[in-house]
């Protein structure tokens, strides 16, 4: 091959998608994935109409991966659903996230007296504005530590919880030592993606799953102009004797390049091990219990409540959005592995599903780049961690965009060019 190329994007994972994996698996695949040859039985319906994403993720309506698809006018391609439901777990319970100072008061997560301190501390976050310093009250939320904003209206440590962890979405309390205005963008966000459409959910999800992504992400490709190579084995990068790259090689051919763009497994020598994902996929024939039978929901179980170092994940998705036969559910529970034992770490999760027809355990490593890729101008990609939602996928993303391009991504769009209906579009 005599052409060189810009940037060679091996995979079709959706971070690398985004910047030139997330694939959806039919009924079958999954199958043989965890049971072999063994047929699966009858009463799951038909394989063709499942379309199960491996690591699912809700998209945040006004969110940074939304703003993408419409910065990059891949929305075209795709038709999203609004997802019905926003819980979380708490003393034993599941409750809907309240957002507003309204859903506050009507909340039944919280007694009286909080929840009118709640209802003042989400009136501030309301009406805060970076721009307009009445709104702050006299607090600098640059310098603050948002430990310091919560305390100011008292707030017990279960309301802190829910807050942080389902509200403003951090997967640890290390936030709160942290300047008070990251803090106070992300429930504002939280706020303004739950009011964008009306659902029970700030979050949106494309219909027949995220396996839509990609393939909307080459359409686009494609016009502008980028060349797809499908089916090539065993790529592998190529160094010249400076250690820069120089282009990639399958089958006995190299496609020359100045740049690559990738995930670990392509340069095992580039990455280091930083922890592992346990999940079960489940098949159900219901909504999950006490989610106001939700056919999309997703459920965050804060560490604390079950005593952990890290929150666990419930996503739960159906043939509302065509990934599943008519009165089929999946659902998926996700967690930071801290132990050997994934079927043991997630039953807390699990055990919230009730009867499930099917259940498959797995437990995947996550890995890190060991560099930025400025040296030798090949860019690596983080795994995919737990979270059930894109808000740390698309902070990779973003970051691996300004190292490849030198530039910062500006993401201010028309909201409104990516609808969501209760139907498909």
């Amino acid at each position: 091959m005599d052409e060189e190329y810009d940037v060679i994007v091996l995979g079709t994972g959706l971070k690398e998608c985004i910047l030139s994996g997330l694939l959806s698996v039919d009924g079958l695949k999954l199958w043989k994935r965890f049971k072999g040859d063994e047929n699966p039985p009858e009463s799951l319906g038909s394989s063709k109409e499942y379309n199960v994403d491996m690591i699912p993720k809700f998209m945040m309506a006004n969110g940074v991966l939304v703003r993408a698809l419409i910065h990059t006018n891949v929305t075209k391609y795709l038709n999203f659903k609004a997802v019905d439901g926003s819980f979380v777990y708490n003393n034993g319970k599941i409750y809907k996230v309240p957002a507003t100072d309204v859903e506050a008061l009507k909340s039944s997560i919280m007694g009286l007296f909080e929840k009118r301190r709640a209802r003042k501390f989400f009136i501030y976050v309301q009406d805060f504005e970076e721009n307009d310093p009445k709104s702050h009250e006299g607090l600098d939320l640059n310098t603050i530590p948002a430990k310091e904003l919560i305390s100011k209206y008292g707030l017990e440590d279960d309301t802190i919880e829910f807050i942080g962890h389902a509200l403003a979405l951090y997967t640890s309390d290390s936030y709160l030592e942290q300047p008070a205005i990251d803090f106070v963008k992300r429930i504002r966000l939280y706020a303004e993606s739950l009011a964008r459409f009306e659902s029970g959910s700030p979050y949106i999800y494309p219909m027949y799953g995220l396996g839509e992504l990609p393939q909307a992400f080459a359409r686009l490709s494609a016009v502008y102009g980028g060349t797809y190579m499908l089916n090539k084995p065993q790529c592998k990068v190529e160094f010249d004797d400076s250690g820069k790259v120089v282009g990639v090689t399958s089958d006995g051919e190299t496609a020359k390049c100045k740049k690559v763009v990738c995930d670990p497994s392509y340069v095992p020598d580039k990455v280091k091990k930083v922890g592992k994902v346990a999940r079960a996929i489940c098949i159900m024939s219901h909504p999950i219990p006490d989610t106001n039978d939700c056919h999309s929901a997703q459920v965050i179980l804060p560490q604390k409540q079950l005593k952990r170092k890290s929150d666990m994940y419930l996503f739960c998705c159906s043939y509302s959005h065509n990934v599943a036969p008519q009165g089929k559910f999946i659902a998926l529970v996700t967690t930071e592995a801290e132990t050997d034992d994934p079927q043991s770490e997630l039953k807390p999760g699990v055990d919230l599903l009730g009867p499930v027809d099917e259940v498959f355990y797995e437990t995947l490593d996550r890995f890190e780049p060991t560099d930025d890729g400025a040296a030798d101008n090949c860019f690596v990609s983080t795994s995919y961690d737990a979270t059930t939602h894109f808000e740390t996928t698309m902070k990779d993303v973003l970051t691996m965009y300004t190292k490849i391009t030198g530039k910062e991504l500006n993401l201010s769009v028309d909201l409104s060019a990516a609808s969501a209906g209760g139907t498909e579009e």
